[in-house]
């Protein structure tokens, strides 16, 4: 039987590991607002619609925070150059894609670096380690990897009372699946996730890298309860016959002050909103330029490429599951 721990794209590195106690220990950055940014995947039309709602953010004190994978489809150098300079104007978080763009050299036995669990299928793990390999090629042209090795893998978060901790995977690592949906469905997953979330000395985590967006409570009697929120991505649809990205905002006032008016001509929905530790946690719908995107998609994955083969019918169409199935898990 083959070691699912040593395949490349199912191996999490060593030096993805931080661990609870470094989230606890970091120093908060104090804001009022916090958007926040997973899986954005080289989507400049989606970083649009997210720039531009950003700087329409009254809050006095205001972060937009990419949590990782904000490189992904844009593997070739002028798009790449471009979402990174872009990006880097704000508070970014390496993810495993930026993680494994850093290194010196494509490291063939980590391969993408998504630590994919069991049931995720062989080929979509063997075309994610390709596709990483040709993003490495454009990071390389335009010698990014400094810039990206030095990014944070987590940060910490004070909104109002809220304590919130930032990450590309789980409390424990940067490509940690505790999180996952699949995983959560499970007596034995949800377990694990509770004792993660429950030792933890935050209000709100807020995660991506599994691309599937979900809101859970955890709690026991006698501690207080905490929130897991998941964006999925930024820069591809998360839902059935929605072909919107997902980004979280926390707040201490909720968009619902903005009017749905000024929403919709910010290009954004919002679709789940609720309280916790006295702040707001929304997830926000991204109405982006969804015809621009696929012929800019397809044009550097035409059919026959790894990235259309796995992605191309999300991208179009959207995917399985949908609001209320993902943000009732309280």
């Amino acid at each position: 039987m083959i070691d699912q721990t040593l395949v490349p794209g199912r191996h999490c590195p060593i030096d993805y590991y931080y661990g609870a106690p470094a989230l606890a220990q970091a120093s908060p950055a104090v804001v009022d607002a916090a958007w926040i940014v997973g899986g954005l995947y080289g989507n400049p039309f989606a970083l649009d619609v997210i720039e531009a709602a950003f700087a329409a953010e009254p809050a006095p004190q205001k972060r937009l925070v990419f949590n990782g994978d904000f490189h992904w489809f844009d593997a070739q150098p002028d798009w790449f150059a471009s979402i990174q300079a872009r990006v880097a104007r704000y508070d970014a978080l390496r993810g495993n894609v930026e993680t494994e763009c850093s290194r010196s050299a494509y490291d063939a036995a980590i391969g993408c670096g998504c630590a994919y669990p069991s049931h995720v299928g062989d080929a979509v793990v063997e075309r994610s380690n390709r596709i990483l390999g040709e993003l490495w090629q454009a990071c390389a042209h335009g010698n990014f990897a400094p810039a990206l090795s030095k990014l944070p893998m987590f940060r910490r978060l004070q909104i109002g009372a809220a304590r919130v901790a930032v990450v590309h995977g789980d409390l424990d690592s940067l490509a940690g699946w505790t999180f996952d949906v699949d995983l959560l469905s499970t007596p034995e997953g949800r377990e694990h996730a509770q004792r993660m979330m429950l030792a933890a000395p935050f209000d709100v985590v807020a995660s991506s890298h599994t691309c599937a967006p979900l809101i859970q409570s955890f709690s026991l009697p006698g501690i207080a309860a905490r929130l897991l929120v998941n964006n999925g991505a930024a820069g591809m649809p998360n839902f059935a016959q929605d072909l919107a990205g997902v980004l979280t905002r926390i707040g201490i006032e909720p968009l619902a002050a903005w009017g749905r008016e000024r929403l919709t001509a910010l290009q954004l929905r919002v679709l789940h909103s609720r309280q916790q530790a006295g702040v707001w946690i929304e997830s926000v719908a991204i109405d982006y330029d969804s015809n621009a995107w696929w012929q800019q998609f397809s044009a550097r994955w035409p059919q026959g490429s790894d990235a259309h083969a796995s992605y191309a019918a999300r991208i179009q169409t959207g995917c399985s599951g949908t609001p209320a199935t993902a943000y009732e898990r309280i």
